[in-house]
C-alpha cells in the first residue's frame, strides 16, 4: 500500500531569536566586568606603572646583594680558590717531604 503523501508545513525564519536589548545589555555587563577587573588590579597594584630605573652607585640593600660586577667577582672567586688549593698542594709536598712526626705508630 502506498502511503499517501503528507503535506509538510511551511516553515519560516524567525527573525528575532534574541532580542536587542539583551544583546545591549550583555555588552554593557562585559565591559563593568572588564572596567571591574582593570580597576582590582590598579588597587592591587598601585605601582606597577611607575618608572624605578636604578643608577650608579647602587643603593646598599641587606644580603644577598646584586652583582654590580659578575666578572670581578668570578676573578675574586677563582682567586680564593686557586689559593686555597695551593696552599693544600704545598701542605701535601711537605708532608711528602718530612712525613708525619709519630706516625705510623712504632
Amino acid at each position: 500500500m502506498a502511503e499517501p503523501h503528507k503535506q509538510i508545513e511551511v516553515s519560516a525564519f524567525e527573525p528575532k531569536d534574541i532580542g536587542e536589548g539583551f544583546i545591549w545589555g550583555a555588552v554593557g555587563i562585559s565591559l563593568a566586568v572588564l572596567l571591574g577587573c582593570a580597576l582590582i588590579v590598579v588597587w592591587l597594584y598601585p605601582y606597577a606603572a611607575s618608572d624605578r630605573i636604578l643608577s650608579l652607585p647602587l643603593p646598599e640593600y641587606p644580603e644577598p646583594r646584586l652583582q654590580a660586577d659578575p666578572a670581578a667577582d668570578l676573578r675574586r672567586f677563582r682567586a680564593r680558590e686557586l689559593e686555597q688549593l695551593n696552599g693544600i698542594d704545598a701542605a701535601m709536598q711537605q708532608v711528602a717531604a718530612e712525613g708525619i712526626t709519630g706516625w705510623p705508630p712504632p
